[in-house]
């Protein structure tokens, strides 16, 4: 403890002394140790250091320490004291509270000597830290943790750690605006058609200050960037980012699951404290915490599957999207559009279309359920019906006769599934559907998802028209790939995209009956064994349904089915025939390595 000046009443006169001149300090070295310390953990260099032999050295190496060591505070206390003659040795606990919550704790010893009756501390780095040396100092450093990365199933990197560099655009310090942003935009124009001289002057102009005009991979930035800093007004930026290995793969549905990861991939960083000489060079570790990485991620999406769908889907120049799922597990194993299909967003998982004959699954469930029909029932099939006041025909008005429900669904009659839906209680087709995991929201991370819907109809010509897949009933992809996966493993499976992120699901969603699964089955066989899917017979034990679905301006064309623990959507917008859409499917099936 250091002493401080005080005074003394006497007799009733005041007699000001001056303790520290005529009072000598606690006898001991330990409370001169303890001084010592009480001035070095409040950050009194000056007072730590009078209370030691070489003032001026220790000046120094306790200011650096503070200084390098980036200290927040200091707790320092006495532990144990030895004393031999006129020298003696006092243990110290240093805990010293660092940066970002670090706390670093250590023991060592003060050397002490006594001169003239007076205790002070022999001076020397290791009053610091026992392996510090007389010429070094501590500093302290840190490590990064890297970033979690994006892996598929099988484990390839799907995003990764990289570098972006964003180009900015002050109006204010460009010379000639237009001039800046007509060189601006021909070196950028290459990685974004959208970008325009035009569209920079305007934008830049009005704002204040730097416009952000794009965002480039390091491998096109590093060819432009003595361009790019050659015109008045334009900058740029580094930044962290999570990049695509492959900028063809699911590009759409990877930049969905970036936006849910972004947030989450910086790990804890390491620290450690160093020693240095006095040419900064780092000579020991005194402790080290290494650095926490946050785990991988992984998502569902398989590289195979997922390969074989894009590239089945690009060879369509319509709108064209696949949308695979594993039954057994509900793991979403593709999600494929192409390009046209791109431009309108994620229109695979939550694009909402007319189902045209893909929705007689539904239909053909709820007759089963119902007890209205069974696959060997008699159904009539005639070219053309007509309930209520509208005229149902078959493609091209083909007519059967009476058949079975299996040949009706296999040839795809429309007039069949208009009777049997119109015998329906208007929620019947609803319920049905939501059995087959059409209709409720499923909140997928990583995945904007939207089923369908099959609003009741009370109305016995919306009932007739959806029950063939016209009316108002609409789907998605996803939503179909859903139904198709529900067939095949007999319950509807909650589809999951990131790993270790469940899936909420609000709406009804009613277990479907076995005896519907059992029907499905052998009537989705048919389809391709003896119907309208023939085309992909080679490819397996595919079963499925096709569906041409009429809307303004032409016909979707829709292929849905399973083969093993494979199930997928295939949409084909406008695409006319359901051949065109179990044209798609049967070439993503060819591409598949052997075994799936």
């Amino acid at each position: 403890m250091r002493y401080r000046v005080g005074a003394v009443l006497v007799t009733g006169v005041v007699v000001v002394a001056t303790l520290a001149g005529c009072t000598p300090k606690p006898d001991g070295p330990e409370p001169a140790a303890q001084a010592f310390l009480a001035a070095f953990e409040s950050n009194d260099i000056a007072a730590a250091a009078a209370d030691t032999d070489r003032p001026d050295a220790a000046t120094a190496a306790l200011t650096d320490t503070w200084t390098n060591l980036q200290a927040e505070a200091l707790n320092a206390e006495t532990t144990s004291v030895q004393v031999d003659g006129d020298t003696a040795t006092v243990g110290y606990t240093y805990r010293w509270q660092l940066p970002k919550d670090r706390v670093w704790t250590y023991d060592g010893q003060l050397n002490m000597g006594r001169t003239e009756g007076e205790w002070v501390v022999r001076w020397s780095a290791s009053d610091i830290h026992p392996e510090l040396g007389d010429t070094q100092t501590m500093s302290l450093r840190s490590t990064a943790a890297p970033r979690a990365r994006v892996n598929e199933r099988s484990g390839t990197d799907v995003l990764v750690p990289g570098v972006v560099h964003r180009i900015k655009f002050d109006a204010a310090d460009a010379n000639n605006v237009v001039v800046s942003a007509t060189a601006l935009s021909s070196l950028l124009t290459p990685f974004d058609a959208s970008i325009t001289a035009q569209s920079i002057v305007e934008s830049a102009t009005s704002v204040d200050g730097d416009y952000p005009v794009a965002l480039l991979r390091d491998s096109d930035f590093q060819p432009i960037s003595p361009a790019l800093a050659e015109i008045p007004g334009v900058t740029a930026s580094d930044e962290s980012d999570l990049l695509s290995t492959d900028p063809t793969f699911a590009p759409d549905l990877v930049g969905q699951v970036k936006k849910a990861v972004i947030d989450e991939v910086d790990g804890k960083a390491g620290w450690s404290v160093v020693t240095t000489n006095r040419n900064g060079i780092d000579i020991d570790v005194l402790t080290d915490t290494p650095p926490e990485p946050v785990p991988s991620f992984s998502i569902s999406l398989d590289r195979n599957v997922q390969v074989a769908a894009q590239r089945a889907v690009n060879a369509r120049t319509e709108q064209a999207m696949t949308v695979v799922i594993q039954p057994s597990t509900g793991a979403i194993l593709a999600v494929a559009q192409n390009p046209a299909a791109d431009r309108d967003g994620p229109v695979a998982s939550a694009g909402l279309y007319p189902p045209g004959s893909t929705f007689k699954i539904i239909t053909a469930g709820a007759a089963i359920s119902s007890g209205l029909a069974t696959p060997g029932s008699t159904v009539p099939c005639p070219g053309r019906i007509v309930i209520g006041e509208r005229s149902v025909p078959n493609y091209n008005e083909f007519s059967l006769g009476d058949v079975t429900m299996t040949t009706a669904f296999t040839r795809s009659c429309n007039t069949s599934f208009a009777k049997l839906a119109s015998e329906m209680s208007a929620d019947a087709l609803t319920v049905a559907a939501s059995q087959f995991g059409v209709g409720p929201d499923y909140d997928v991370v990583g995945l904007p998802t939207d089923s369908g819907s099959v609003p009741p109809a009370e109305e016995l010509v919306q009932r007739t028209e959806d029950g063939f897949g016209q009316g108002k009933v609409v789907v998605s992809t996803f939503g179909m790939a859903l139904a198709a996966a529900t067939v095949a493993h007999g319950s509807t499976p909650v589809p999951n995209l990131l790993v270790g992120r469940d899936t909420v699901i609000t709406g009804d969603h009613p277990p479907i009956e076995p005896a519907m699964v059992d029907g499905l089955r052998g009537m989705m066989r048919s389809v391709v064994t003896s119907g309208t899917a023939e085309r992909i017979a080679d490819q397996g034990e595919v079963y499925g349904k096709t569906g041409e679905a009429e809307v303004e301006g032409g016909s979707h064309s829709w292929f849905v089915g399973y083969r093993g623990d494979i199930a997928f959507a295939t949409l084909v917008v406008r695409g006319g025939s359901s051949d065109n859409a179990v044209a798609v499917t049967r070439e993503m099936f060819e591409q598949l390595p052997p075994g799936y």
